[in-house]
């Protein structure tokens, strides 16, 4: 590999960092004796099929030049950084060196604005036609694709790639246009929508026709900064359940804005990221598409923001405990999966067990279920629950300790 190429690699994968939406996290893959070659973490990512299996990915910008002056991005027109971008041929290049070398399983691509939506748009869909079609590139491509570009683009960027994405970037539209002037709502929906109705199309195209090709099969998704604008938790989640409602996307990601340039409109630049609002917004989010729960049941009236100290899960539970405890040797599996400290899989294992023989708190255990939150809620043979003297208050504290001693006991 150049000099020139791997100083571009330096630059634009460290831009792409900023992009969360392919749950990345990094990775270091150092060079033996006999070995070729030494990524030493510049864009290689970690993401996740549907079943759950773990792909390493190429993750990189095409170039951090941009038109656009968003106060958040690190690409901003203003912000002093040193500009450079790949040409279609050495990104192609760089993913099949990598490739042969088993450092990715495929390609996370995205790009800042060269001088407007389709002339970026047309380079990232050649760099993803010429892996498919001349290098015979079977891997994972995850392609951004650019509020504005034509339809006609997106249409052809999914049939090469297995999963397109565009970032709605900011909760509201007013903090879109306080924040990012120079784009509009209008411009990021019309792809989203074009792609959601396509990928329909292309369902039923291939009952009709078994060979017919693929449109994004790995589906649509979307990103969010969090943190850079003042919305609440309760308006950030309400925007995502909207946008899984309307545009079927299989994952709204949530990014702790991380302050990059001084400016009036923005958090302090020395101010911390908010990974834990993250965490929590994942967490409700996860509520809201694999647990049956709505926005307005999670988030309490008088209270817009999710609480710190404990999960979203819990705080609604105890917020309700009219509700429980639950016994769950004779409670539907919609109720079970309420009971903090219970997953999806331990739901269905619960469910299925009991047909055999009435439950304990030891096959609770074995089905590898959080006790330490569970047992407040929760009947089985054996057990009946928190003493009913106590409130909310009491059990969110003594989970707390339980959760604290806990931690404390594992360092030693």
């Amino acid at each position: 590999m150049s000099e020139k190429i791997l100083k571009k690699l330096q630059i634009l994968a460290d831009s792409a960092k900023y992009d969360v939406s392919c749950s990345s996290s990094g990775s270091k893959r150092k060079n033996t004796q006999r070995g070729l070659g030494n990524t030493n973490g510049m864009g290689i990512c970690h993401s996740f099929t549907e079943d759950g299996r773990c792909v390493s990915l190429l993750k990189i910008l095409l170039t951090n030049h941009c038109i656009y002056d968003c106060a958040y991005c690190v690409s901003r027109r203003s912000n002093d950084v040193q500009r450079v971008a790949f040409t279609v041929e050495e990104v192609v290049s760089l993913t099949m060196h990598f490739y042969r070398r088993n450092y990715i399983e495929g390609l996370f691509l995205s790009s800042g604005i060269f001088k407007n939506s389709d002339y970026t748009m047309e380079r990232l869909v050649r760099i993803a036609k010429t892996l498919r079609t001349e290098h015979k590139f079977n891997g994972y491509i995850h392609l951004k694709t650019i509020p504005g570009a034509s339809d006609e683009l997106v249409r052809e960027a999914g049939l090469y790639a297995d999963r397109l994405s565009v970032n709605v970037e900011l909760p509201t539209e007013q903090s879109l246009v306080k924040l990012a002037p120079e784009k509009n709502t209008a411009d990021i929906v019309k792809p989203m929508s074009f792609i959601r109705h396509t990928i329909e199309e292309n369902r039923q195209e291939i009952q009709l026709y078994k060979h017919a090709p693929a449109f994004v099969p790995a589906g649509q998704s979307t990103q969010m900064i969090i943190g850079a604008s003042p919305e609440s938790d309760w308006q950030i989640m309400q925007q995502a359940d909207s946008l899984y409602k309307n545009f079927h996307l299989k994952r709204v990601y949530y990014s702790a804005y991380v302050p990059v340039q001084q400016d009036r409109r923005l958090p302090d630049l020395h101010s911390l990221p908010p990974v834990q609002r993250e965490n929590r917004l994942y967490q409700t989010d996860w509520l809201l598409r694999f647990y049956g729960f709505s926005v307005n049941e999670i988030f309490n009236p008088s209270a817009p923001n999710l609480e710190t100290d404990v999960d979203p899960k819990l705080a609604w539970a105890l917020r309700n405990l009219h509700l429980f405890p639950v016994d769950i040797n004779r409670a539907d599996y919609e109720m079970i999966l309420r009971i903090p400290g219970l997953g999806v899989k331990s739901a269905k294992k619960i469910v299925a067990g009991r047909k055999f023989h009435h439950l304990t708190l030891d096959h609770l255990r074995q089905f590898g279920v959080a006790l330490n939150r569970a047992r407040y809620f929760l009947i089985c043979i054996g057990w009946n629950g928190y003493r009913r003297d106590w409130n909310a208050a009491e059990i969110k504290r003594q989970i707390i300790a339980g959760n604290t001693q806990s931690t404390q006991l594992s360092l030693f």
